[in-house]
């Protein structure tokens, strides 16, 4: 038993994690928080749980026994006599055959068995090590459904469907879209180890990047000491130097087998930069067939790069899956057929359940804990606006703008900003003027970012441009820095069926690395539950009108598509278009070279789904085109029109038959002019003058075109540009070309509609969104969203000469007079921002209280109730003060920050914003915010308070609050902290909300 035992204990190490027993941050330093504990009922509770459990069974099963024993020997007594069962309880020889007797006989070998049942114990753990096992490959969970008949491993969850697409990842979250440069803690003999990554290489470059990227220690400050038993060790994740190449000796083999190589390099030279004699033995010592420090290194290097899951219901999974495995393998036909007695093996089985679920409620409190933290809506960690100048006259009035311009003008950052994107070099107030004319001035369209300004300036802008104007009305959009699962998630309470168009070309599924901003290594089960689990928040987002498109090539089309039909309803496909892909390889030693994307085409609602035919216009124009072979060619190089014979230059011959020149001659739709200047043409010169055609001698031009339906074949245009390096000098290979997205966006939504697009790029979506008039939504991680997207969109709102910009139908809408705009750009708080917020506060007496189920089951929900990653209540005090710790950028150190708890609480409720303003009283903070939502006019109340206000204070506040929303009427207030607010406030009747208890139920409302 102790060999089954141990083999048991050696895998619930592994999967409670126990070789991470020394790192300090993340989810491991929850479960080390409890680690003697959890280390205790592995080593101890856990047998003594098994004994618990057989004894239990045992004499519930031999007092069973007993007691039909007890009532057998009556009968026998009375139809055998008295002397038929001897002093010793045998049944005397004679009446052995019997049917009482045999019936005797074997209920008391049930008896003997039960008897001996602790010679199964072992078997019990060896059940439970099988079960567990089949569930964890290499630390990470496979939800596979096992189904023990040979030839078939696996089943899946099938209720009847026609066809079913289903994998491996199905009932999990995907929750890492880039890669983690998160701090990475240990500790080791009273000393803490931290590495940090303080560069990584962004994943855009104008070559190829064949080589990959590496982690490789930094140059410049490599090992800090910040106390005697502190230090940093800090790293940078880029592609290495031909140089470091060699001097890595990396020039061939897999990514894994150079970092492990340079790993080795790191930690020598680590080790001979570190002076405490004490940490360099301890970080030298052997540990798992390594020396410590090599070992952590290891681990940090492949960390950074995996993909993580989060499965979605892992109780129930195990729980049914122990049922079935219990049914088919600790009870099985075999062993129905060979046992004569069963008590044993139904003791073992109730034994390995108790002690399956058990286990169980532990791992999956952890793993509900983290779905929990994944899947709460996010803090909004900053709010900015960029808006241009000519907006801030139009919605806030020239008064207002000529007051802050002497303010914009000190600005040295904002300053810098426009002459690093725009070339212009403000000196003072004239040269942010384009014009001047009787009805007032004419500004430039220089976009203003507030992040360069006071949160006081913010404050006063908001308000002044919300006076006549609601807030959401006049914002052209949205951009959100955030991992595109957590940003949608947060923001659909507000945007829930109002996007008209969605957009996305999520990372594809390639068979090789590629110029990305993404972990482009996705497994096709891992590539799939990426685009599941956003998928279905899109549909919840798409209003009844809606389309979707999403971009991918050949090896996703495959999975994108009965994705699709799961998710949006096979009756609501439209179309797969053919895209083309742009620059073609070389020809390839054995197939056909891809040349085509595929664009898959959705409506929400096929009864209502908006849809606008596009048209093409086909040229009728006569021009040369060069032969093939000019010198053989039997092509003819000359035709005529209208009797005159015009010849081709040699090696070229015209590119219509002589039948089809002279139908459009006659149609009118032609015209030619001759060497001697006559104009041949079916019209009259007057029209031919309107036309304003530039003629050349001996050339022939179209006069009009013919105007064709576009189908689903869209390789007459590129499908993908460099728009961006033409914008802001930087290279972005995958970017979509903005011909593209206006065909998706005039085709499925109107001016004015709202465009998203939550795998954003270069920003293209959102770009050709705003210059056709439309609202938009654009969500991304990366942090080209500062050095890509934000310059691009400010470009847009300046007024951006690429792109559509040059098409004639776009020149109406969006020109240098019409450009302009006004944006609000936010970050999110994130899942690894939420697991470094965590705090634990011990709960002694609730411990007490359920005993062993305490640590299995409840400790993580109680421990955490008060961490801020939530909601702190008492931190809502001042809700303008509330800190969490948070990474703004993907490297570099986490740093406490002041988080923006009003624009939080907007997302919750789901309010249309209409009015801001803020206000002092008695020297406190007031913010007030006027929406809407369900039709009704509902007012935001924030306020800075203390548990010492008096009666007094408490009446001011009422007073003072009575007073600002006097003229907003609203139909109901929320309100933080304690207030003496009633429905009656002044002339209004209202309904009175507590902020606080809105803010942490919505915090964790349930996913769609």
């Amino acid at each position: 038993m102790m060999d089954s035992f141990e083999k048991f204990k050696d895998l619930l190490e592994k999967l409670f994690e126990f070789e991470a027993s020394d790192l300090d941050f993340g989810i491991y330093r929850i479960l080390n928080y409890k680690r003697e504990q959890i280390k205790k009922f592995i080593d101890e509770d856990l047998k003594k749980k098994v004994d618990e459990a057989f004894s239990k069974y045992k004499d519930e099963r031999l007092e069973d026994i007993n007691e039909k024993l007890k009532d057998l020997k009556k009968k026998i007594i009375q139809a055998l006599g008295e002397n038929a069962i001897t002093s010793t309880g045998d049944i005397k020889e004679e009446f052995k055959e019997t049917p009482l007797g045999r019936e005797y006989l074997q209920l008391k070998q049930r008896k003997e068995d039960m008897e001996t049942i602790d010679q199964i114990k072992s078997q019990v753990f060896n059940d439970l090590y099988n079960f567990f096992s089949r569930y964890y490959e290499d630390g990470d969970f496979i939800p596979q459904y096992r189904y023990s008949i040979k030839g078939h491993k696996y089943a899946i969850p099938y209720n009847g469907e026609e066809i079913k697409l289903y994998w491996a990842n199905y009932d999990q979250y995907y929750i890492k879209t880039s890669t983690l440069f998160r701090d990475y803690t240990f500790k080791a003999d009273g000393y803490t180890i931290i590495f940090r990554t303080v560069q990584a290489q962004d994943e855009i470059g104008p070559n190829k990047d064949i080589k990959g990227k590496l982690f490789v220690l930094d140059k410049e400050k490599p090992l800090e000491r910040l106390d005697d038993k502190t230090f940093i060790i800090r790293f940078q994740y880029r592609v290495l130097t031909e140089e470091e190449i060699k001097e890595y000796e990396v020039e061939s083999g897999s990514i894994s087998s150079k970092q492990e190589k340079i790993n080795q390099r790191i930690y020598e030279e680590i080790i001979s930069k570190v002076d405490d004699p004490h940490l360099k033995k301890v970080l030298a010592k052997d540990y798992k067939g390594k020396q410590l420090l090599l070992y952590q290194i290891s681990r940090f290097t492949a960390k950074n790069i995996r993909d993580f899951f989060i499965h979605k219901n892992l109780k129930r999974f195990l729980s049914e899956q122990l049922d079935y495995f219990i049914k088919s393998e600790v009870l099985s036909i075999e062993t129905l057929e060979k046992e004569k007695f069963l008590d044993k093996h139904i003791t073992r089985a109730k034994v390995v359940r108790e002690i399956g679920e058990a286990i169980i409620d532990f791992l999956s409190q952890i793993e509900d804990f983290q779905k929990r933290l994944w899947e709460k809506k996010k803090f909004v960690i900053k709010t900015e606006y960029v808006i241009t100048l000519d907006k801030i006259k139009e919605h806030a009035g020239e008064d207002f703008l000529e007051e802050i311009i002497d303010e914009i003008l000190k600005n040295k950052e904002q300053l810098e900003e426009w002459k690093e994107l725009f070339g212009i070099e403000v000196k003072g107030k004239e040269d942010l003027i384009e014009n001047k004319t009787l009805h007032g001035k004419e500004w430039k369209k220089l976009p203003i970012d507030t992040r360069y300004f006071s949160q006081e300036f913010k404050e006063r802008l908001l308000e002044k441009l919300t006076e006549e104007r609601d807030l959401d009305d006049i914002l052209d959009g949205l951009l959100i820095k955030s991992e595109n699962w957590q940003a949608l998630n947060t923001i659909l309470p507000k945007f829930k069926e109002k996007v008209q168009t969605i957009y996305i070309d999520p990372p594809f599924n390639k068979e090789q690395d590629a110029d990305y901003l993404y972990n482009v290594k996705y497994k096709d089960s891992t590539w799939a539950t990426m685009l599941e689990n956003r998928l279905r928040l899109a549909r919840e987002l798409l209003n009844e009108k809606g389309s979707i498109f999403v971009r991918c090539d050949y090896n996703g089309n495959w999975i994108v598509r009965p994705l699709m039909d799961e998710i949006f309803g096979k009756e609501n496909f439209r179309n797969e278009i053919i895209l083309r892909k742009g620059n073609v390889q070389a020809a390839l030693p054995s197939r056909f070279n891809p040349a085509t994307d595929f664009l898959f085409f959705y409506f929400k609602n096929l009864e209502t789904g908006l849809f606008k035919p596009i048209v093409k216009k086909k040229d009728h124009e006569l021009k040369w085109v060069k032969m093939l072979s000019p010198k053989d060619n039997p092509i003819k190089n000359w035709c005529y029109v209208n009797g005159i014979k015009f010849v081709s230059p040699s090696g070229y011959h015209w590119n219509q038959s002589q039948e089809n020149i002279d139908r459009l001659f006659n149609e009118g739709k032609i015209i030619a002019i001759t060497d001697e200047g006559e104009i041949l043409s079916k019209l009259p010169r007057e029209e031919i003058e309107k036309l304003k055609i530039k003629f050349q001698r001996g050339m022939i031009y179209k006069l009009e075109s013919e105007e064709l339906a576009v189908d689903s074949n869209w390789v007459d245009i590129p499908s993908y540009s460099n728009i961006t390096s033409k914008l802001i000098n930087n290279y972005f290979p995958t970017e979509n070309s903005e011909i593209l997205l206006k065909r998706v966006i005039e085709s499925t939504s109107n001016e004015g509609d709202l465009v998203m697009d939550f795998f954003l790029g270069s920003g293209t979506t959102t770009a050709v969104a705003h210059k056709l008039k439309r609202k938009w939504i654009g969500i991304e991680a990366g942090e080209h969203f500062w050095t890509v997207i934000l310059p691009r969109m400010k470009k847009v709102l300046a007024y951006d000469k690429s792109g559509i910009s040059k098409e004639k139908d776009v020149k109406e809408k969006y020109n240098e007079k019409t450009a302009g705009g006004f944006f609000k750009y936010q970050i999110l708080e994130q899942y690894e921002d939420a697991l470094d917020n965590i705090e634990l506060t011990p709960k002694e007496e609730l411990q007490e209280m359920f005993k062993d189920e305490y640590l299995l089951k409840y400790f993580l929900s109680f421990e955490t109730r008060e961490s801020p990653y939530l909601l702190n209540i008492q931190m809502l005090k001042n809700p303008f003060a509330y800190k969490l710790k948070v990474n703004l950028t993907s490297v570099g150190e986490p740093q406490e920050m002041v988080v923006d708890i009003p624009e939080t609480f907007n997302y919750l409720i789901g309010l249309k914003v209409k009015k801001v303003k803020v206000r002092n009283n008695d020297g406190r903070k007031y913010l007030f915010v006027l929406g809407e939502k369900d039709d009704k006019n509902i007012a935001v109340v924030w306020r800075e308070y203390e548990d010492t206000w008096t009666e007094e204070d408490f009446k001011k506040d009422k007073e003072f609050i009575i007073k600002e929303l006097e003229d907003w009427e609203p139909a109901v207030v929320y309100v933080n902290g304690q207030s003496v607010l009633t429905p009656r406030l002044g002339k209004l009747t209202v309904e009175i909300k507590c902020i606080e208890q809105e803010f942490g139920k919505l915090m964790e409302e349930t996913v769609p």
